[in-house]
């Protein structure tokens, strides 16, 4: 059990940012919870989930997470769900049309954006819904804050009728500080109440709460005037006045701790007031924010003038020491203190790689076989890593569930250079229940020649290996109804002869599968089925070795691009035709080997053995 759940209140814990929100959602008295894991904020419902007195669910994509929290808040309970940037945008449909309606438990919405791109295909300023939906967004800098806000985001969901989004970056959604804790606030619930006019969501309903939405919207405003959550941290070196907001505040207090800087935890509506009344008491307003700028263009629309950010600033990437030291001394004309410099150390290059025994493997290296005779569209995954090397058997990867779609698009758009090459979209499990079965139904529907892999390690590899809908696992691990991939896609159409079951390992068996359903000129699926190494499903088998004796530098076992196999010498031998071989000699690391066979399967001379004699009987 984590620590944070048996904490009494004032108990001071060191908490990331996610577990700190996790703390507050249950001490809010929060009923219902859900969540599509993604990085940064996986972690919140992982730790949601721990509690006692709520229901916390891992859903199949985050636009059901946002509509079983509307529910639930409908029915007048407390409700959170938890998303990364990206996972908003899916969100965003149900969430737009709730702005409208209103709440009647408190609906808290955490978006936590990668600022940086550590972990994501784009960097997504989640402000901007505050604006689009005309509601109020809180920002944390910290882990207290961050425990702090999402308990007052749940009062004030309640007192002004209106979700409540936490804008988060990964920074304070990873990032450990003390936090101080409480107790939880139990919550009657009222029931759902028949409300027709509210609850159906009819043109004719939906434009006449428009007007009442406006007029939240200016109450917000005064609120965040006069909000406690936006605070003045005084400086005597008044030549620069910074407004900020996150974790940009505490890069600012480190680069600049005698300067004025107004902190704003209630940033939209923005607190133009309260702004203006501090940009009097300052030389040069200079609004510092991650990354779009949003706060700098609407205090530039209300008539401030001599204001500053991104023509300073950039707008792309964290606002660290290293950034804003040189941007504000070369702002004021000087020159920046020395950096402190460090010994210049070349590391040694170690590009992202699958790990060992890692059931994608095997079907990339198919592909890379069958490279010149396929377009191959990827998706959101481990198996993103199919673009790289040794494979590089993936054209596209945009964004979840996108496979589908983009390979029929390849289809439909043939060229005379590619009219004769097959389509591939290549899908893990998690992400065709996700987002994938709808491209899958509208490749069947509109008869595309596409082949497609489905990907079943039983995961969502990628954030660490939480459960869905097709593990036969729950969030809290308990035992769940487990979706059959096979049943699945015949029932969007595709027809039975043309789904196909294979084990990734028994690469002949693999390379004969896809090979023959590219020659179909209708749809197929293909639906690999050996778990990720690093689950609970998966069994290690006895490691294997190469015998040095018997290798011949052909060099086949480096493409299956296992990292247990390295190059342990190299040789160039001269044809009789005059041509140069370069073979590679390998060696198998067998603490990292699980036994999968794949290698084994590639190997000519066969001298790749069990490292480990095996007993007869």
């Amino acid at each position: 059990m984590s620590a944070a759940v048996q904490a009494k209140a004032a108990s001071r814990l060191l908490l990331s940012g996610n577990e700190a929100i996790a703390r507050g959602v249950w001490e809010a008295g929060c009923k219902v919870a859900a969540a599509y894991p993604g990085t940064p904020s996986t972690e919140i419902l992982e730790n949601v989930a721990l509690y006692p007195d709520l229901y916390a669910e891992w859903s199949v994509n985050e636009k059901v997470s946002m509509e079983v929290a509307i529910g639930a808040s409908m029915s007048g309970a407390r409700a959170f769900c938890a998303m990364k940037h990206v996972g908003m945008n899916v969100a965003s449909d149900a969430f737009m049309t709730q702005t409208l309606a209103g709440v009647v438990g408190g609906l808290v919405v955490a978006v936590a954006d990668d600022v940086g791109l550590s972990s994501s295909q784009n960097e997504q300023d989640s402000r901007f819904w505050g604006r689009f939906a005309h509601v109020p967004v809180l920002e944390p800098a910290d882990s207290q804050e961050a425990y702090d806000m999402v308990k007052l985001a749940f009062d004030l969901s309640e007192e002004f009728n209106t979700p409540v989004i936490m804008r988060l970056t990964t920074r304070v959604c990873h990032v450990k500080a003390m936090v101080t804790v409480g107790e939880r606030d139990p919550r009657a619930i009222s029931g759902f109440k028949l409300d027709a006019k509210r609850w159906v969501m009819t043109p004719a309903n939906a434009k006449g709460m428009l007007p009442k939405q406006m007029e939240r919207e200016g109450k917000l405003r005064a609120a965040a005037e006069i909000s406690p959550l936006n605070v003045i941290d005084d400086g005597s070196d008044r030549r620069i006045g910074f407004v900020t907001s996150g974790p940009a505040f505490m890069h600012l207090k480190e680069s600049f701790p005698e300067a004025p800087v107004l902190k704003l935890g209630f940033t939209y509506p923005v607190p133009v007031e309260k702004i203006r009344a501090f940009q009097a008491s300052v030389g040069t307003l200079v609004v510092a924010e991650e990354t779009e700028p949003l706060i700098e263009n609407e205090l530039k629309a209300a008539g401030l003038t001599n204001v500053h950010g991104k023509d300073i600033l950039p707008r792309l990437g964290e606002l660290t020491p290293n950034i804003l030291i040189p941007a504000i001394f070369g702002f004021r004309g000087e020159t920046p203190p020395p950096a402190t410099t460090y010994p210049k150390i070349d590391p040694f290059p170690r590009p992202p790689t699958m790990c060992p025994a890692c059931p994608h493997m095997g079907v990339y290296y198919t592909l890379s076989r069958l490279r010149k005779r396929v377009q191959i569209s990827g998706d959101i995954g481990c198996y993103t890593l199919g673009a790289g090397h040794p494979w590089n058997a993936l054209d596209s990867t945009i964004s979840m569930g996108a496979s589908m779609g983009i390979a029929l698009g390849m289809d439909k758009a043939r060229s005379e250079e590619t009219k004769d090459k097959a389509v591939v979209a290549v899908i893990g499990d998690s992400t065709f229940l996700h987002m994938g079965m709808q491209g899958l139904l509208d490749i069947v529907y509109n008869k595309g020649n596409v082949t497609a892999l489905i990907l079943d390690n039983r995961t969502t590899g990628m954030t660490g290996g939480q459960n869905h809908a097709g593990t036969g696992k729950a969030l809290d691990g308990g035992e769940a109804p487990r979706v059959d991939f096979v049943k699945l896609v015949e029932a969007l159409g595709v027809k039975p002869e043309r789904v196909r079951k294979v084990n990734p390992y028994q690469l002949p068996v693999l390379f004969k599968a896809i090979r023959e359903e590219i020659e179909q000129h209708e749809p197929s699926v293909i639906i690999t089925d050996q778990p990720c190494v690093l689950s609970e499903f998966y069994e290690k088998f006895k490691p294997y070795k190469v015998v040095d004796q018997d290798c011949t530098g052909c060099g086949n076992c480096i493409n299956v691009g296992c990292p247990a196999i390295t190059v342990s010498r190299s040789e160039s031998k001269t044809r009789p035709d005059g041509k140069v071989n370069e073979l590679k000699f390998t060696t198998i690391d067998t603490a990292m080997c699980t036994g999968c066979h794949m290698c084994v399967e590639s190997c000519g001379p066969k001298a790749i053995v069990p490292a480990v004699p095996v007993l007869v009987q």
